[in-house]
């Protein structure tokens, strides 16, 4: 399978990726997993429509040591990021549109706003 659109992401190459400026959308996947290989494609199409958004993917059976600390317990597994910040995590596979209404929400959020909450939350924010 030639994968044009995405990246293959380790344990080494994980965190510089998702802490990168910008959407980040990471797909958890294994080779025998049935769901995972119905939504290889529609993630592959995504990528494919959506250049300006990085497309990755961690293979769960050669990055065991990524998946466990992340806390990956079901695949396929779907995180966003946006310029460094977790915004969405969630098993299953999605149907295209379901996908593409993820992608119209995540670059409508005022990042602004949601690092004044991060920092709202976080309970060492008085630093």
């Amino acid at each position: 399978m030639i994968q044009l659109a995405t990246t293959e992401l380790t344990m080494t190459t994980f965190e510089d990726t998702v802490t990168a400026d910008g959407i980040t959308l990471v797909d958890f996947w294994a080779e025998w997993c049935g769901p995972c290989k119905m939504f290889g494609p529609i993630f592959e199409e995504a990528a494919a429509e959506n250049p300006d958004c990085t497309f990755a993917k961690v293979d769960t059976e050669a990055n065991q040591d990524l998946a466990g600390a992340l806390g990956i317990m079901s695949i396929p597994t779907l995180m966003i990021f946006r310029d460094g910040i977790q915004l969405f995590a969630q098993p299953g596979a999605l149907p295209k549109s379901a996908l593409d209404d993820l992608l119209t929400q995540v670059r409508a959020l005022d990042m602004d706003e949601i690092r004044a909450q991060i920092a709202e939350e976080s309970p060492d924010s008085g630093n």
